[in-house]
């Protein structure tokens, strides 16, 4: 399966079925494998025609895009949350946004589904999270500098792409495949992140 690359537009609504479709789709890779997801069943599903399906998602590929994208914006959306609660203080903005990407990782039953080989998605859905997974940072990278910008850095815009591309990538990794505890990894990555950010005060390791 082949994603996009470079940096995508945010995904479209569609009409009214399409989030219904998606989120069918999720429940259904969570609960019996990828392969399991048909368009026919999709739509015996959310209570529509197979056509709707088609009309609305496109292909299975399509379809997967969609699903990743879907979840996606929930984990933008606690991002976006921890910087709008420390507008002043990047330090704390950088730690709560990473806890609560690794916080919800944990509960996410596509993820699950996706890393988890048992469920018989990881074949065809791990590339969007690994090798094919340009469409995911990109858009990732976009909405952190935009956040990460209004501070006041000692670094020009191109290095400071340069830390976010580090901090997204890490991150992705972690929730991929954790090795500590939520707090204790974005307690490292806030940490590692403010050190090459150059900011003045950087305060030690919570956890350490």
């Amino acid at each position: 399966m082949t994603v996009m690359s470079g940096a995508p537009p945010a995904p479209p609504e569609g009409g009214q079925h399409r989030r219904p479709i998606i989120a069918a789709a999720i429940e259904l890779t969570a609960r019996s494998g990828w392969p399991s997801v048909t368009m026919a069943r999709l739509a015996e599903l959310v209570g529509v025609s197979r056509q709707t399906v088609y009309n609305e998602i496109g292909s299975k590929a399509a379809l997967a895009e969609a699903m990743v994208a879907h979840e996606l914006d929930r984990f933008l959306t606690v991002v976006d949350a921890a910087f709008e609660h420390h507008p002043d203080d990047l330090i704390e903005a950088f730690y709560e946004a990473v806890r609560s990407v690794l916080e919800l990782a944990e509960d996410n039953v596509l993820l699950r589904a996706i890393v988890s080989a048992s469920h018989g998605a990881a074949p065809e859905l791990l590339p969007l999270l690994t090798t094919d997974a340009g469409a995911l940072l990109a858009r990732a990278k976009v909405v952190l500098a935009e956040r990460v910008r209004p501070y006041r850095l000692p670094l020009s815009d191109d290095q400071v792409d340069v830390v976010i591309d580090l901090v997204v990538r890490a991150v992705l990794s972690h929730v991929m495949q954790p090795s500590d505890t939520p707090a204790r990894t974005a307690d490292s990555l806030a940490w590692v992140a403010t050190r090459i950010l150059g900011l003045a005060a950087v305060p030690p390791l919570r956890h350490s």
